[in-house]
């Protein structure tokens, strides 16, 4: 039996398509793989199985590709680590590679001859992971703040003794309401009235055309 086919490969990538056609490629070459797309688990995974390659993708969920591949990576410093990207993301995975010490970066969609031409290199000597030094502040751990405790709300007595200390306060009186328009208008015709009269009176008494 070839040595090869007890080798294995983790293959972590949110595509299936793209994950079933790498373990088609590797299971050719006489490797078996076991598919994974979720980072955090992808850590527990190469944990258990420790495999002898890691094909990981970027845009996986709870945990970024990059972010995983510096778990494992610490986790073991002999990881071999392909990152498989499409086009798009080429950049952003050349960044990581560096980053987690990838040893290779492939793009999709994938072929066997693109694994076979990058085969020396994905097998080659594997990178230090620059990105070690920083995971903490790429994946901090966050601890929740204690919050101070709240003052007790008072509570409002409903007694006898309360509704007797409480001073009996009467509310003030109502202002009384201002006189219409048209009542101030007959008092003001009533006033002039009384007043031409008044001095009527009086002229007539100082011109005597009235006898008193």
């Amino acid at each position: 039996m070839d040595t090869e086919s007890k080798l294995t490969a983790l293959i972590v990538h949110e595509n299936r398509i793209t994950a079933n056609r790498i373990k088609s490629i590797m299971s050719q070459r006489g490797w078996e793989s076991e598919i994974c797309n979720d980072g955090d688990t992808a850590v527990d995974e190469y944990v258990r199985i420790k495999p002898e390659m890691v094909f990981m993708g970027l845009n996986l969920p709870t945990m970024d590709g990059h972010v995983a591949a510096l778990e494992i990576r610490e986790s073991d410093p002999q990881a071999r680590v392909i990152f498989v990207v499409s086009k798009s993301r080429l950049a952003k995975a050349n960044d990581a590679a560096y980053s987690a010490g990838a040893v290779a970066v492939l793009v999709t969609p994938l072929t066997r001859s693109d694994i076979d031409q990058k085969w020396v290199m994905m097998n080659g000597p594997i990178p230090e992971a620059p990105g070690l030094v920083d995971l903490d502040e790429l994946y901090p751990d966050v601890e929740e703040e204690e919050q101070p405790a709240q003052p007790p709300i008072p509570l409002i007595a409903d007694s006898a003794e309360t509704h007797a200390s409480a001073p009996n306060v009467l509310p003030p009186p109502l202002p009384e309401p201002p006189a219409s328009k048209r009542k101030r208008g007959k008092a003001l015709a009533l006033a002039i009235i009384t007043i031409s009269i008044l001095a009527g009176l009086a002229a007539a008494f100082y011109l005597d055309l009235v006898e008193i």
